[in-house]
């Protein structure tokens, strides 16, 4: 078995790392995001800073960075590379818990990208729920600016198709969010059920109950899960910096033929950071016996 260090939501093995700085959606997005938010002379704290990218960012804005890692390999990585990129005098290098870091001095930002979709597998709400903590007790009630500031979760009723080259295999899938998914028939509009902002209260309980009107007939046979940050909120420019996680698709035990103008009930009840199966054994979703008419 293995150890709780060495799961996704602790230590990201190093090559996972690199294809993420291969996602050139989130590296523009978080690069944006950043230089929209932090001034020349900022001081900022990077929560598991991972191969120091978003440190990097920081920097070159100007920063004084705090950069915390857990992991060992992460951090001699990191400094490596925080040295060839020419900003390793801006940002100070920490191997510690991401749970248990306050900087020493009070900071203008802070950036934690713990995310995965749903809030499933990684620490985003533990981590920044303890920072809450730890900042508050070195340096007072005010808390700097988070990024991503909040995150949004959605979900909808599909048809999906599990079958590969003849094999029928339902399972949890993943869908890069913007491209075409012709092998998934959304069956309702995706409908909000939670929404977190970093700066708040945070609860690792994340439940739900809703119903959704059926637009298109089909099987309902999955649940797709959404998830968009909103990186940072640009009030005088009247927008958002956003980025979504990748599409989780998961299967339903009972597939269920639906027609336009049913109404299906949608409930599922996991801890953020837990792992896929929790939130797969508590999904459900049948039909009401509701039925709504369609507008002509």
């Amino acid at each position: 078995m293995p150890q709780a260090t060495e799961v996704l939501g602790q230590f990201i093995p190093l090559h996972y790392h690199f294809e993420m700085l291969r996602d050139s959606y989130r590296m523009k997005s978080f690069r944006e995001a950043i230089e929209a938010t932090v001034r020349p002379g900022d001081k900022v704290v990077d929560l598991g800073g991972g191969t120091g990218i978003l440190s990097f960012f920081a920097a070159r804005a100007g920063a004084e960075v705090w950069y915390c890692e857990r992991n060992p390999e992460l951090v001699a990585a990191a400094e490596k590379m925080i040295r060839a990129n020419n900003v390793s005098e801006q940002i100070h290098i920490v191997h510690a818990d991401a749970a248990e870091f306050a900087p020493p001095v009070p900071v203008d930002a802070v950036v934690c990208e713990m995310l995965h979709v749903g809030l499933l597998r990684e620490k985003q709400i533990q981590v920044i729920s303890a920072f809450h903590d730890n900042y508050r007790a070195a340096h007072g009630p005010k808390l700097p600016r988070f990024i991503p500031e909040g995150t949004m979760l959605a979900c909808q009723p599909v048809e999906q198709n599990f079958e590969f080259e003849g094999y029928l295999a339902a399972g949890p899938l993943f869908q890069a969010p913007a491209d075409q998914h012709d092998d998934t028939q959304p069956l309702a509009e995706a409908a909000v059920h939670h929404m977190v902002w970093y700066d708040k209260p945070l609860r690792s309980d994340i439940a739900w109950s809703g119903k959704f009107e059926i637009a298109e007939s089909g099987i309902m046979n999955a649940v797709r899960f959404i998830t968009k940050n909103a990186l940072t909120v640009l009030l005088e420019e009247q927008r958002v910096v956003p980025w979504h996680n990748q599409f989780l698709v998961m299967p339903l035990d009972r597939p269920q033929q639906v027609e336009q103008g049913d109404v299906v009930e949608v409930s599922f009840r996991y801890e953020a950071g837990g792992e896929l199966s929790q939130l797969a054994a508590t999904l459900q979703a049948v039909r009401t016996g509701e039925r709504r008419t369609q507008a002509a």
